[in-house]
């Protein structure tokens, strides 16, 4: 468990969580083709790209079960290994969004403690954590298949208990209506980002704190708020 500095116990926000692709992680665009390639491949109607789009955030189960209703539920397991298949040939092709690397960093600085909450797989975000260089600085992670999927609150409620915070002392930040769900499932403030996979309008509907249109105007919220 990570013992907290002093500037943490100072901070409104001591844990900030943040969702992955989307929101950390510049993958929405390759996450909609490789579900859209992958339901063609296994004899589904290929869902328009706002439908895919809109599950992103969900575990892939999930995801994949609301985006292809045509595909037997035998064919599901078959349906996701060609989704693994199709993202992973483009898996190296994408990065973090611009600026990102300096806010964690700069949040490090202040104190914060940080943590993950995803839709992606334990072995999928491992190693994409590996690839960019970000292991060392959350300080815990959750993934789908570890625990219940978003809006679910129970990867918050883990992520709490593991970090010794309230939920007034937590702030979420997301790019989809699945993240500020699950936040206010777990009671916990929430910031969005409409630079991910859900647009502006659907994410203010959903009342977060600030919806940030880069990670420029995130950070500027953070450091003044957080």
């Amino acid at each position: 468990m990570s013992h907290p500095t002093p500037a943490f116990r100072t901070r409104r926000y001591p844990l900030v969580v943040f969702d992955w692709d989307g929101t950390l992680f510049d993958s929405a665009g390759s996450i909609v083709r490789s579900i859209q390639a992958a339901v063609v491949e296994v004899g589904g109607k290929p869902p328009s790209a706002d439908a895919a789009r809109h599950v992103i955030g969900l575990s892939l189960q999930q995801a994949l079960e609301q985006v292809a209703p045509d595909v037997p539920s035998h064919r599901l397991p078959l349906l996701a290994q060609a989704y693994r298949e199709q993202y992973r040939k483009h898996q190296n092709d994408i990065t973090l969004f611009e600026g990102v690397h300096n806010l964690l960093l700069t949040l490090k600085g202040r104190g914060h403690l940080l943590a993950v909450a995803t839709g992606k797989s334990r072995a999928g975000l491992d190693e994409a954590l590996e690839a960019v260089g970000l292991r060392h600085v959350f300080d815990a992670t959750r993934t789908a298949d570890q625990t219940a999927s978003k809006p679910d609150p129970l990867m918050l409620h883990e992520l709490m208990d593991e970090l010794n915070t309230a939920p007034v002392q937590t702030l979420m930040i997301g790019d989809t209506s699945h993240d500020l769900r699950m936040a206010h499932n777990a009671a916990c403030p929430a910031v969005a980002v409409s630079y991910g996979a859900h647009d502006a309008t659907g994410l203010a509907a959903l009342r977060p704190l600030h919806t940030a249109h880069s990670v420029a105007d995130l950070q500027q919220w953070l450091l003044a708020h957080g």
